[in-house]
């Protein structure tokens, strides 16, 4: 049969509660040690008898326990503290930025012309100023790119000039190639056609021997 429920409540039989002290005390400090070595955590454990007599347990030291414990709860109490310094820091400098923002937007119109009728001729001034100053930064800006634009526009003249005359060149020589292979195609066909006709004025100036009769052509060859 297995144990029956326990009732909570002090137990008035003094040997009863005596027992009933050593055994839960001695478990206690089992678990305090088990919980320490298995999960690597600070325990301390400190238990007074009803007599007055005590009983304690540190993996570390009971009173470096205690000085923690005592630090951590001033922290939490602080911690409330230094929450609301924080707070009222963060919410000071929203209300700095929203002014900063307000400001800047205010003078963005009147750079537009909004909002000058209420303005002081010394504000006027000041702001004419800082218009011109500012549209001397546009125009030097505004220069400077042209400049840079400018040179570039003429550096690609200069190569689409180069390569121009590079292609000019480049036709030229292929056209003399073209007429020097033409007049040597010419001169070759000229001399093909002349070679029969040369040979036909020689054999017309060779002597026909077979008109001549025997005598004839050894009276010739003596003579």
């Amino acid at each position: 049969m297995g144990r029956g429920k326990i009732e909570i409540k002090r137990i008035e039989n003094t040997t009863n509660r005596q027992v009933t002290f050593c055994k839960r005390r001695s478990g206690l400090l089992k678990k305090a040690y088990e919980l320490s070595v298995l999960c690597d955590a600070e325990v301390a454990l400190v238990i007074f008898s009803s007599r007055g007599r005590l009983y304690e347990y540190s993996n570390n030291s009971v009173k470096a326990t205690i000085d923690r414990y005592k630090k951590a709860c001033a922290d939490s109490l602080n911690s409330g503290t230094v929450s609301e310094a924080n707070a009222q820091y963060y919410q000071h400098e929203a209300h700095k930025l929203r002014q900063q923002i307000s400001k800047i937007q205010q003078d963005n119109r009147k750079m537009l012309g909004e909002g000058i009728s209420e303005m002081s001729v010394r504000d006027l001034k000041n702001l004419e100023g800082k218009l011109e100053k500012s549209i001397g930064k546009i125009r030097s800006k505004k220069n400077e790119l042209l400049n840079s634009e400018i040179q570039y526009m003429q550096k690609m003249g200069d190569d689409l000039q180069e390569e121009n005359m590079y292609l000019r060149a480049k036709i030229s020589e292929n056209e003399r190639a073209h007429q020097q292979q033409h007049i040597s195609m010419m001169v070759g066909s000229s001399e093909y056609e002349l070679l029969p006709t040369t040979f036909q004025h020689v054999n017309q100036l060779e002597p026909s021997h077979h008109h001549y009769s025997h005598q004839e052509r050894t009276a010739l060859q003596l003579g």
